[in-house]
């Protein structure tokens, strides 16, 4: 990975809809907190996506200034997904990996 240009990392899972605001909600109090306090962390959201099937998609998009500031959050294996103590109470689907991006332009 190009070290000089922004990584983004995104992880995905899925909560019931009618638990989304509450899950939204506890993710910006854990891991949104989490990334925009780690040196190196340049932003950071959630998306959502209603399925239709009862259902919610999350992603977690950040952006950062090199792996190595990734590192500061996710430790050494950093394609390894943060999970927080709640997430089994809220998840019922969630990747337990993350995809990482270098930001072209």
């Amino acid at each position: 990975m190009d070290e000089s240009s922004a990584v983004v990392r995104m992880w995905r899972g899925a909560v019931r809809t009618e638990e989304t605001a509450q899950y939204v909600a506890y993710v910006e109090r854990t891991g949104m907190r989490a990334y925009r306090s780690t040196p190196g962390n340049l932003d950071a959201w959630i998306l959502t996506r209603d399925l239709g099937d009862g259902t919610t998609e999350i992603v977690t998009v950040s952006r950062w200034d090199s792996l190595a500031s990734i590192r500061g959050f996710a430790g050494d294996d950093i394609d390894v997904a943060v999970f927080y103590p709640e997430d089994d109470r809220f998840l019922v689907a969630r990747d337990e990996s993350v995809r990482h991006w270098v930001q072209a332009s």
